[in-house]
């Protein structure tokens, strides 16, 4: 059996599909709620569907684990309560850490690229361990998991028990089907596409940066299926371990984005801007983009959907038709 936290949300529910093709046992660590994430498993339900808060005991009394993929976590970059984040986002995780430690299972977690707070050059993006202390998070999100990646490093460097396996991923800017239910925190892509289906132009944040144009910012925007295949890629090399970018390796604008969509719906490449609001101010990434070169090292080799092909297949495969859901 895998153990999936967070396995009926966005990233967590594309991991279980697979995990389900591959005829994998599974138990699901998640609330589904009464919004219809449950939509998000439809196709592939897990063996097991664990509410978050019988964790303890189901860890107590559960058999063999093959590994435990943690993806669950309070993701919003605008979270504000503290206590909550440092225990959902430190504490739960540092606890699986242990488990894993003790019972020898493997330990694949979600860190984040809003670790690099507000680097704006390619060198700045850097996954090594020994640039973890120059990192400074714009927001609470970003900080909590810093912190987690800078615990594991500590106790490592202390010479502490560790799962066999143990894997950091540093998500960047994902997208792709099973996000609805993400409300603020679902991607651009998805929030353009809602717009020209409901007949009004893209709309982008106008640049907060001096000397860089509006719709310049870029982001590394990565396709969720490239996601899973890294960390079923993982699964399939135990001997692998360490704390690892999980993006494509290529910036792209926003504006890019927006004629990507545009393009795939069969729209104008018409694009308004707004103003940037208040809440974002000061801690907006106007620019990241993935260092792969320590995931290349260790031989993950296979190449990463472009922006037109991952937008074109979103667009295509799920939103237009009406059929959201992987």
């Amino acid at each position: 059996m895998i153990i999936v936290t967070g396995g009926a949300g966005f990233i967590g529910s594309c991991l279980q599909a697979a995990l389900h093709a591959r005829g994998t046992r599974t138990a699901v660590v998640d609330w589904l709620g009464s919004e219809g994430k449950w939509r998000n498993l439809a196709r592939h339900a897990p063996d097991e569907l664990v509410d978050p808060a019988a964790l303890d005991g189901f860890l107590k009394t559960v058999g063999h684990v093959e590994a435990v993929f943690h993806l669950g976590a309070i993701s919003e970059t605008t979270a504000r309560d503290g206590d909550l984040v440092w225990r959902t986002n430190v504490e739960l995780p540092w606890t699986l850490w242990q488990w894993c430690a003790r019972r020898g299972v493997p330990f694949v977690y979600a860190s984040s690229a809003a670790t690099y707070g507000g680097a704006d050059r390619p060198e700045e993006f850097s996954d090594a361990p020994d640039r973890l202390q120059t990192l400074a998070p714009l927001n609470l999100y970003g900080w909590s998991k810093h912190v987690f990646d800078m615990r594991v490093m500590a106790h490592l460097a202390r010479g502490g028990a560790a799962p066999p396996q143990w894997v950091g991923l540093k998500f960047f800017n994902v997208y792709g089907p099973n996000e609805y239910h993400k409300d603020k925190m679902i991607s651009v892509v998805k929030i353009k596409y809602d717009e020209i289906a409901a007949g009004r132009a893209p709309r982008l944040f106008r640049s907060e940066v001096p000397g860089l144009a509006d719709g310049a910012q870029a982001r590394d925007f990565v396709w969720v299926g490239d996601t899973v295949d890294v960390m079923l890629w993982m699964l399939d090399h135990p001997a692998v371990s360490g704390l690892y970018n999980c993006g494509t390796g290529v910036e792209r604008t926003y504006l890019d984005l927006a004629y990507a969509v545009c393009d795939a719906a069969g729209a104008p490449r018409d694009v308004t801007f707004i103003d940037m609001p208040e809440s974002l101010r000061g801690q907006y990434q106007s620019f990241t983009r993935a260092d792969l070169g320590r995931l290349r090292a260790v031989g993950y080799d296979r190449p990463f959907t472009s922006l037109e092909d991952g937008i074109g297949r979103y667009v295509r495969e799920y939103l237009a038709p009406g059929t959201p859901y992987l």
